[in-house]
């Protein structure tokens, strides 16, 4: 009788585990399939409204001089044995000094972090790196290659490569969620871990199901599981969509922020304009539901969290229940008035609470700028 219990037990918890695993990607596909939908409508309305320019865009052949500034330091580049792929890097400040490595997000490349590089290089040495599939780094054509495992050890080997075993860790949006994984999976590897505008991916998994506003405000994540389409909606009427993000009202550089200049969002266009540049961004959503949920989470590195309070894809509420992974200190920053592309919004601010951080130790909480 025992045995029987015990294996109608065993079987209700495995039909129980495969209802929510169907529901799981049952929604996925679903709110993909709404998400289609959407798009569709958009790109129908754009040809009815601009049918000769609806499709054009042109590829930037030349670079604009921002890019090549020298006061953002030096152009470098790294073939990595172990996976033979080659990354691009910008790095400057002295050999020898504690290493700082940025990790940009979608869709940004190297060029997001320039102002903390002509700010940090003076007592490190920084380095920003376009991270697998951006810029000018290989941009591996399967959607495989862009697995979270494979990107976290991107940034193991990088920091190997350039001569340490420790750094400090600077991560934003996509760039903020390798870092967080990185320092969970190689805690001895991080000094210190500074994200921003990017909650812990345990923390944003578990908010996003709970919260069908947070659902609504992801929905590209869905979008973007497409082949192709999504590389097309953001191309139409010469990457009007991309613009949008930085510089529309409700996702760009608000008012009061240092808004991108025409030079700066040339620079932008010449890196997603390059044929496949778009993909290799989108890649790293076309493995993320596959990646979650984790089977780590505790971060044992002192984290500093900076949050830019009108981010419009993230809601707020996740920036303060990161703390539950933490086992060290943590400093969270909420900076009013700010969006999501934080460090190029407030760079000066996002630069003084960066200081305050490395230099004055680790406070435990939550301060409005």
């Amino acid at each position: 009788m025992a045995r029987v219990l015990y294996n109608l037990l065993m079987f209700t918890i495995g039909l129980t585990l495969r209802i929510r695993v169907l529901g799981y990607w049952s929604l996925i596909y679903g709110y993909c399939a709404l998400c289609t939908a959407v798009a569709l409508l958009k790109l129908w309305w754009n040809i009815i409204l601009r049918p000769s320019t609806t499709f054009q865009w042109g590829i930037r052949e030349t670079p604009p001089a921002c890019l090549n500034d020298t006061s953002l330091g030096t152009h470098c580049y790294v073939r990595i044995k172990e996976s033979g792929l080659r990354f691009h890097y910008v790095a400057a400040g002295e050999r020898g000094k504690p290493l700082m490595l940025f990790l940009h997000g979608f869709p940004e490349f190297w060029f997001s972090w320039r102002h903390q590089l002509r700010e940090f290089k003076s007592e490190f040495r920084v380095v920003a790196v376009d991270m697998r599939g951006y810029g000018e780094s290989d941009l591996p054509s399967s959607t495989e290659s862009y697995r979270f495992d494979y990107l976290v050890t991107d940034v193991k080997d990088i920091v190997e490569y350039l001569g340490y075993n420790r750094c400090y860790l600077v991560g934003h949006d996509w760039g903020g969620t390798i870092a967080w994984l990185f320092a969970i999976h190689y805690p001895e590897m991080v000094t210190k871990l500074i994200v921003l505008n990017c909650p812990h991916p345990s923390v944003f998994t578990d908010y996003a199901l709970r919260h069908p506003s947070q659902l609504l405000k992801s929905s590209y994540f869905f979008f973007f599981q497409l082949p192709r389409f999504p590389e097309l909606m953001l191309s139409i009427n010469d990457f009007k969509a991309l613009k949008g993000l930085f510089t529309s009202r409700s996702t760009g550089i608000g008012r009061k922020g240092r808004w991108l200049t025409a030079e700066d969002m040339e620079a932008y266009l010449y890196a997603f304009s390059q044929p496949g540049a778009l993909t290799g961004a989108l890649n790293y959503y076309r493995n993320v539901f596959s990646s979650l949920p984790l089977s780590q989470n505790d971060v044992k590195s002192p984290v500093l969290l900076l949050w830019g309070e009108r981010d419009a894809f993230l809601e707020q509420e996740m920036a303060e229940a990161c703390r539950v992974y933490i086992r060290n200190h943590f400093r969270l920053n909420i900076i009013s008035g700010a969006s999501h592309w934080l460090q190029q919004d407030q760079p000066d601010i996002v630069n003084t609470l960066i200081w305050t951080f490395l230099k004055e130790g680790e406070g435990r909480k939550t301060h409005r700028n």
